[in-house]
């Protein structure tokens, strides 16, 4: 059981000195009326380093939010005005961890939310748990999530809840679309020693089991070190093993060099599905023309049949929305990242007292809403503490002068249209 007391007593305790250590926020949103109780979020998310594009859109989905909280939310009769307080995590964990423990024991945050690989979840996470303050994150596949944290089946987390698909997901996802290219079945597995490569090459819970299981001879040459310059180990693997098929998780730096180096070297796959890396137009339209026909996962698309709970826009309307106010193309973690404050509205309607933690992170866990990016709901996760969302494959394709992901396999999730056919490097 959670101490309902521990919260305000850290409060008491810290009102001293330890505002001190918090660091200048990058958003602070909504107007807080006089006459109304404050409740603080927290966020953090990788505005800059080799994560940034994660967080490419999070100016205009922050900007949308305090629109949509202005007039605060209603709470047993109670309007609550609500501030956001956003943290740049700089894709280093170290740096995520500091950030959390600025707004948890400075800022003094009454719920914490993050986004964007473990590299930023799991370490907000963990400062979030140990002090006992509710956590809502996404972005990152719930097993590095939660075996990343040392998380244990049947026990799982007190504070800390995630919303996300699995690698089961993203392995079924490529095993579809691969299906159906007639391609032989030996893959490529680049993989780094991080968080998310370690979970995804890992021999029983990532994807070398499955991999042997649908048939595919899966050649790893091991972890490489991120920001690395020198693929040539790799590439000599997979050339030698006749690899049609490249798969793994990276960060974009590294495929830009990974893919460079396979053209300079004569390398040259049929098939390019890389996590992480590939999700993002600014990456493949770095490329060149060597971007169209790479493929990755998609979690979340103008094409998704789902609306915000919050606003009522519709997921190609806030695709279109960021379009029309950036200039630039739509990113997948837009979705999400709205979709963590419409989860936050939520559980701050449905709280029995909000200045109770115990009261919030029980109404989390009891959290049944459908959002822009699908059901969120813990009482139906695959292990304590996580819940899942659809996800479909895509592939990047020559459309105009630029390029459009195409949903090119979708069997686990049929209610998610196709909108193209997979086509060969």
């Amino acid at each position: 059981m959670i101490n309902s007391t521990k919260h305000p007593s850290r409060r008491g305790f810290l009102a001293g000195g330890a505002a001190l250590l918090a660091t200048p926020a990058i958003v602070s949103a909504t107007r807080a009326y006089a006459q109304n109780p404050t409740l603080k979020v927290g966020h953090v998310s990788p505005r800059t380093g080799p994560l940034a594009g994660f967080a490419e859109a999070d100016e205009f989905v922050l900007g949308a939010i305090q629109e949509a909280f202005t007039a605060g939310l209603e709470n047993n009769g109670k309007t609550w005005s609500v501030e956001i307080i956003s943290k740049d995590s700089q894709s280093n964990p170290n740096r995520a961890a500091q950030v959390a423990a600025d707004l948890i024991l400075g800022d003094e945050v009454d719920i914490i939310v993050a986004a964007s690989t473990p590299d930023t979840t799991n370490p907000v996470a963990d400062q979030a748990e140990v002090n006992e303050v509710p956590c809502i994150t996404t972005d990152c596949p719930w097993q590095p999530y939660f075996f990343g944290r040392n998380g244990v089946p049947g026990e799982g987390f007190q504070s800390t809840y995630h919303f996300f698909w699995g690698l089961e997901d993203v392995i079924g996802a490529f095993l579809d679309m691969w299906g159906q290219s007639g391609v032989t079945k030996k893959v490529g597995g680049l993989f780094p020693n991080d968080a998310d490569g370690n979970a995804w090459g890992d021999a029983e819970n990532g994807l070398p089991k499955p991999l042997a299981e649908a048939g595919y001879e899966l050649t790893d040459p091991g972890r490489y070190q991120p920001l690395s310059d020198d693929f040539s180990n790799q590439i000599a693997a997979f050339k030698e093993a006749g690899c049609e098929i490249v798969t793994g998780n990276m960060i974009p730096p590294d495929f830009a060099t990974f893919w460079a180096q396979s053209a300079q070297q004569g390398f040259n796959p049929k098939i390019v599905t890389i996590g992480k890396a590939l999700l993002f137009p600014s990456v493949i339209e770095s490329l060149g023309e060597r971007g169209a026909g790479l493929s990755s996962e998609v979690w979340w698309s103008p094409n998704h049949p789902f609306s915000s709970s919050l606003t009522g826009a519709s997921a190609k309307e806030l695709a279109d929305g960021y379009v029309a106010a950036s200039g630039r193309p739509w990113t997948q973690p837009i979705g999400f990242k709205h979709a963590l404050f419409e989860v936050v509205a939520d559980v701050v309607r449905r709280t029995g007292d909000l200045e109770d933690p115990a009261a919030i992170i029980e109404a989390i866990k009891t959290t049944d809403l459908n959002t822009i990016v699908g059901p969120v709901n813990w009482a139906n996760g695959p292990i304590n503490n996580v819940t899942k969302t659809p996800l479909v494959a895509g592939q990047w394709q020559k459309e105009g002068d630029g390029f459009d992901l195409k949903i090119v396999a979708n069997s686990a999730a049929p209610h998610i249209p196709l909108t193209g056919e997979l086509q060969l490097l």
